[in-house]
């Protein structure tokens, strides 16, 4: 028991480390830059960098080759991309169908939509939304993920990283310090506050949904060999159709099916959060069925 907490609290320890660093490097970026750059999110910029190149040094200690992490061949990879994609829209796009019907997003009527607005838009969140794939996914369903399941069960590595993910869309905090009040401390105290929110019951509903998404996503990581692809195809198009759909609806706060969704990005929720549960039962049914022929 005790040791299952240790492995489970270790990732905790190396992002505390990354942030303590990042702390300190946006301190001394802030002094070269001054008004220029956000102290916060300087922060959480650097914080991410550290993490992707711990990739390497924690790889090579725990000896994971590319293989473990998911990473298939360029051509195969490729291949996973474009069917994680497909998969992301066929299971997110019923969310997004229901809440339209529903009168949760409507469109927004102050946009002027042709179809030059709409492709730019498609391709930039597009784009968006495969960049912050590519960084959360090797993260979470690879280095996070393989490094908890050599030492857990594969039902134990898949919640704990999930846990993770989940947790850290809520550690922000974009508050302002005073030029006099700036010092090299200044970082912890913003940290120190982000995490606060951690506790704040408010997040509980879009906490759950995304811990499903993680889930989700930590099953196809570990149901298919070397398929970090599948992944990060499949996160990419749910980012993507997040971002279309904020940029084309207004979701409508006085709808009686609001709560279906959350105050995060009006689509993560108690729908999303059944939607997603639903699909990783019947795939194990499914499973069941195959294995008892």
């Amino acid at each position: 028991m005790l040791r299952s907490l240790y492995y489970a609290l270790l990732p905790l320890l190396i992002l505390l480390i990354a942030i303590a660093l990042a702390c300190l490097i946006s301190y001394f970026v802030v002094l070269g830059f001054g008004e220029f750059v956000e102290f916060g999110k300087i922060i959480s910029k650097s914080t991410q960098i550290l993490l992707i190149l711990s990739i390497f040094p924690i790889s090579y200690y725990l000896k994971i080759s590319k293989a473990e992490l998911g990473l298939a061949p360029l051509p195969i990879f490729l291949k996973q991309l474009l069917l994680g994609f497909g998969l992301g829209f066929i299971t997110l796009m019923p969310v997004f169908i229901v809440l339209y019907l529903l009168g949760v997003h409507l469109i927004d009527d102050t946009q002027i939509l042709n179809a030059s607005f709409v492709f730019k838009n498609l391709i930039i969140s597009l784009l968006l939304a495969l960049l912050i794939s590519l960084i959360e996914e090797p993260l979470f369903r690879g280095l996070l993920l393989v490094s908890l399941h050599k030492k857990l069960s594969a039902l134990s590595a898949i919640v704990i990283s999930a846990s993770y993910y989940a947790a850290l869309h809520f550690i922000n905090n974009n508050s302002n310090i005073p030029a006099q009040e700036f010092n090299m401390y200044s970082g912890f105290t913003l940290v120190t506050e982000a995490f606060t929110k951690l506790l704040n019951p408010a997040i509980l509903s879009a906490f759950l949904a995304l811990l499903m998404v993680g889930i989700f996503l930590g099953l196809l990581r570990t149901q298919l060999k070397s398929s970090l692809g599948f992944c990060i195809g499949c996160h990419t198009c749910w980012v993507w159709q997040i971002k279309m759909d904020k940029t084309l609806f207004n979701t409508d706060v006085n709808s009686d099916y609001y709560y279906l969704v959350s105050s995060y990005d009006g689509v993560i929720g108690p729908l999303v959060t059944v939607w997603l549960l639903l699909a990783v039962i019947g795939y194990f049914i499914v499973q069941r069925m195959r294995s008892s022929k």
